[in-house]
């Protein structure tokens, strides 16, 4: 544990927070593909999830930074012009193609498991697809008859499937495009460079890399936490002596935030952002007052004790609990204002209609949205709104019409229409 460190108020933490995210404010990157490597450029990695209700994960985490987002940018980014590519870091990522040698352990480490498995066991099949794709190109697992299901992580799959899914986390394959949520396979020597593949970095450095990797993502994650946030970087015993490393090296910066437990560690790079919040909070500035829809795995939320502690907010993700337990709602993002989280929005995507369902708002307590206090809110809020209608081409917005919502839903109303809330 470091003997020294910067101690800093809840307040400035915040803030930091906020400029850390490009989130001061929401969207405020040009609205061009260059602003998507602008954002990875931040924070290295964005996870990938398919569920599209709102749009799919990376794409909301790109809405929240980027002006005018469209999700072909980072479609072209990964499938055409190959700067990035997917692999698994904190869980499913992207992450820049530059540093596959960094994140080339979980291929290393899944083929080792593999070939003593599943890779022994279906032998002939493997080799069938490997011809396949080696004589025909990219293959869908649907381009393929289906064959005798067998058992795979937590549930059966299809051979064809499960074996091109085992290639793939092996880095024999890798996803050379998708259609909907189809994942197309080809091999990997002719979807990255040749020198990008030879290069080998030893394993411990990759191991630091990954690691490195979840600080600078969050921005203030601490030495605990729920198990995700960990996923590919070692045991709890390596994270020690790595992280140890990783401060040693100055690489990241450990910091005491008022009313939390335990030390929280800043990127080095990150240090000038610190700095400057801590300027602006002691300055009484504004935090930016824009409104943003926060992704339900944006790096800013992925450390739901942070989050908690920091904030007050206690936000979980609910599309796999049983509807009968849920306390909000199927995919309820959290509403992010200024530099607090004010609540909760579910937001859907109806394309037959064209329109962005606003199923359910939540306040955390203590907001009004329509107060003298957040006079900016409903305007913010409004913006907020409109860029996710042009981001998923939509022309109308249902909002709620309860009584509890009637005079919020009104006010956003005008100022979709062009007036004032």
């Amino acid at each position: 544990m470091p003997t020294s460190h910067r101690a800093i108020s809840a307040a400035v933490a915040r803030r930091y927070l906020a400029v850390h995210h490009l989130l001061t404010p929401p969207r405020s990157l040009p609205a061009e593909p260059a602003s998507v490597m602008r954002v990875i450029d931040q924070l290295g990695s964005l996870q990938f999830d398919p569920l599209e209700v709102a749009g799919r994960n990376h794409d909301l985490v790109l809405l929240a930074r980027v002006a005018g987002y469209r999700r072909s940018w980072t479609d072209e980014l990964l499938y055409r012009d190959r700067v990035l590519y997917e692999t698994y870091n904190k869980m499913f990522s992207i992450v820049p193609t530059a540093e596959l040698p960094w994140y080339r352990i979980t291929w290393d480490r899944s083929s080792s498991r593999h070939e003593g498995e599943a890779f022994d066991a279906h032998a002939p099949l493997v080799e069938e697809l490997l011809a396949r794709i080696r004589d025909g190109g990219p293959t869908s697992s649907l381009d393929i008859g289906a064959r005798e299901a067998i058992d795979w992580y937590w549930r059966p799959t299809n051979q064809v499937r499960a074996l091109l899914e085992a290639m793939a986390e092996a880095g024999v394959l890798a996803i050379s495009r998708r259609k909907g949520n189809q994942r197309y396979y080809d091999l990997v020597e002719r979807l990255f460079p040749k020198a990008l593949l030879a290069r080998r970095v030893p394993e411990r450095e990759q191991l630091l890399h990954k690691l490195r990797s979840r600080y600078r993502a969050n921005g203030l994650l601490g030495a605990t936490g729920e198990y995700t946030l960990w996923t590919g970087t070692g045991s709890a015993v390596d994270r020690v002596s790595l992280r140890a490393e990783l401060v040693e090296t100055g690489t990241i910066v450990p910091v005491a935030v008022e009313g939390l437990k335990g030390l929280r560690f800043v990127p080095v790079e990150a240090m000038p952002e610190l700095d400057a919040a801590e300027a602006a909070v002691l300055a009484g500035g504004p935090a930016g007052g824009g409104a943003a829809f926060i992704a339900p795995l944006d790096p800013l939320v992925w450390d739901r004790d942070l989050l908690a502690a920091l904030y007050g907010f206690d936000y979980k993700w609910e599309v796999y609990v049983p509807a009968e337990k849920r306390r909000w709602g199927y995919y309820v993002l959290p509403l992010f204002y200024g530099d607090r989280f004010v609540g909760r929005i579910e937001p859907r995507i109806d394309r037959k209609t064209s329109t962005l369902r606003i199923l359910g708002l939540w306040w955390e307590d203590g907001f009004d949205p329509l107060s003298d206090a957040n006079p900016g809110f409903a305007g913010a809020c409004a913006d907020a709104i409109r860029a996710h209608m042009a981001f998923a081409d939509l022309t109308k917005v249902a909002l709620p019409r309860t009584a509890a919502h009637r005079a919020f839903s009104a006010a956003v109303r005008r100022r979709l229409a062009g007036g004032q809330g």
